[in-house]
């Protein structure tokens, strides 16, 4: 037994109390093992390649940030990167976030809303900068100078994905509606054989286009190149409000290396090597240049991740979901932003001062012959 204090058996009682201790640790050792590491876990577009699978944009700097690595193991956590097939990556990371089988994901506007009106809440931890640029490509014989012009004919359109807003909105800046049309509901890649084949009339896509334009099937019709930054469609760093409520510090070396990673995008020494990565993922060079020639936005900026003109966009987006039928209720967008993990990234990283303010160009998509 380790009591008595008496002088003359101190020492035996510090000895005893240390082996008593000791076996203390070891018990509880083998009754409470030590925690696991938390995994943070991300969803990103990802193409097969070989036997694995290779990120794109943002997410492949990220990906090897060894900042963000060290980071996450001082607070007890490792990275994992959940692979999402570009074919369905809206419904696949909603699924994602609804059974918590991820905390984060680079991913559109309009299925992060769809997924918010039905009860699942993200927050929009770092935007994604300026955005991607939507097309409505024609064949390449098409009388059709205007939009007005597809009136009454075919339209490949891949319903509930982040474009079909745009061209909504294109529409309603024409005075038409989707109903003005007869759309067929199919994803870039079938509505890009449609376009080749004469079945359709037009398809409304992304960047992915340009190998039709390249071998002379279709042309541009329209894009939010001209418009400016409000027309594109927006992909962000969307975060679990639960997680980020219980690890605000995870969250922030996670906001930090997105931050990182779009200063390191937005240097123009930087634009080569961003096209060699995105040829790692099967685009063509010259087709991801295609996307950033002669845009509205300078290639700085269409990294820039701050807030402006973020929430007017959800607002929109939210809107939209709403009439179009595709959410049941509408919610306040200002639920989705949530700034204060941005102000600390840049001030972490003395990058307030790199971005500029404001980077949208308010215009209208209207056409004209």
């Amino acid at each position: 037994m380790c009591f008595g204090f008496s002088s003359s058996r101190a020492l035996g009682f510090y000895r005893c109390l240390g082996g008593c201790t000791l076996a203390v640790v070891f018990l509880l050792g083998s009754i409470f093992p030590a925690a696991a590491e938390q995994a943070v876990r991300i969803a990103s577009v990802a193409y097969p390649q070989g036997k694995g699978y290779v990120l794109n944009g943002i997410s492949a700097i990220v990906e090897h940030d060894p900042v963000l690595q060290a980071d996450l193991k001082k607070l007890g956590a490792r990275l994992e990167w959940v692979p999402t097939p570009p074919q369905s990556v809206g419904a696949t990371i909603n699924e994602a976030f609804a059974n918590h089988s991820v905390e984060f994901a680079h991913y559109g506007d309009l299925p992060s809303v769809i997924l918010n009106a039905g009860g699942v809440e993200t927050v929009v931890v770092v935007p994604g900068g300026s955005g991607m640029n939507v097309y409505v490509v024609v064949p390449v014989a098409s009388s059709a100078k205007s939009i007005q012009d597809l009136k009454g004919k075919s339209i490949a359109l891949h319903r509930g994905r982040p474009w079909e807003q745009v061209f909504a909105r294109l529409l309603a800046e024409n005075g038409l509606k989707l109903s003005d049309f007869r759309i067929k509901n199919l994803n870039p890649q079938a509505g890009a054989a449609a376009l080749a084949s004469g079945d359709v009339d037009a398809v409304v896509t992304l960047f992915d286009l340009f190998p039709l334009v390249d071998k002379g099937i279709g042309k541009v019709l329209w894009s939010s190149k001209t418009p400016g930054q409000n027309w594109k469609i927006r992909t962000e760093l969307f975060g679990s409000r639960e997680f980020i409520q219980r690890h605000p510090e995870i969250t922030q070396a996670v906001a930090n290396a997105q931050v990182r990673a779009a200063h390191w995008l937005s240097q123009p020494g930087n634009f080569e090597t961003y096209l060699r990565l995105s040829a790692r993922a099967g685009y063509p060079e010259a087709m991801v240049r295609a996307e950033y020639q002669n845009d509205s936005v300078p290639w700085k900026d269409a990294w820039n991740p701050k807030y402006d003109g973020v929430l007017a966009h959800y607002r929109r987006v939210v809107a939209y979901a709403k009439s179009s039928g595709l959410i049941r209720k509408e919610f306040d967008a200002a639920k989705l932003v949530e700034t204060k993990f941005l102000k600390r990234a840049l001030q972490d990283l003395d990058l307030q001062d790199y971005w500029r303010g404001e980077t949208a160009r308010v215009t209208t998509g209207k056409t004209g012959k």
